[in-house]
């Protein structure tokens, strides 16, 4: 009983230092989804500490082991193969090349990235936010440039698709003692 109420304790707050700003994705103005060519937002609820979805969400390189829409990851600024501050990695994601930057890096709670080519620029953001029974986890994509009226029209369900393919196995990694 001790033990559940100083959990209790530590969870509130935690969850009152993330404030509702927090809460939301911090956009740059050119990304802004009301402004946007092409947006998609998708959630899950996940059964483990934010911390644990952090340390699986960060390692990049890992990912085409367990998230179909991810080729050839190479972080070019870790030579551990994970994200960090002001990183660098290039990969293959909808049968195109990127190079992606991190723009925001708060672990464990907030990661964003930007993508540009000349067809298509885009802004990925994750927000993990704590909840009684682990963290409730958001991944937002905003896009513009020509490309995206093609994505949109054509395949405007496959990357929500994806995503969601995305959470559901971040949600098994993360769960998985």
């Amino acid at each position: 009983m001790k033990r559940s109420i100083l959990f209790l304790g530590a969870l509130f707050s935690t969850m009152a230092l993330f404030a509702q700003d927090d809460m939301e994705t911090r956009w740059p103005a050119e990304y802004e989804p009301a402004k946007s060519k092409f947006f998609v937002r998708n959630e899950i609820e996940i059964s483990a500490d934010p911390q644990v979805i952090w340390d699986v969400l960060v390692q990049a390189e890992a990912w085409p082991a367990w998230y179909k829409g991810a080729k050839n990851v190479e972080v070019s600024t870790s030579g551990q193969g994970e994200l960090t501050t002001n990183g660098v990695f290039t990969w293959k994601t909808m049968g195109l090349n990127f190079e992606s930057t991190i723009r925001e890096f708060e672990p464990p709670y907030r990661l964003s990235w930007e993508s540009r080519k000349k067809s298509i620029q885009g802004y990925h953001a994750w927000l993990i936010i704590p909840t009684a029974t682990g963290a409730k986890v958001i991944t937002e994509e905003s896009q513009n440039g020509w490309l995206t009226f093609f994505e949109k029209t054509f395949q405007g369900k496959k990357l929500r698709r994806l995503h969601d393919v995305w959470l559901a196995e971040l949600k098994k990694m993360s769960e998985t003692p």
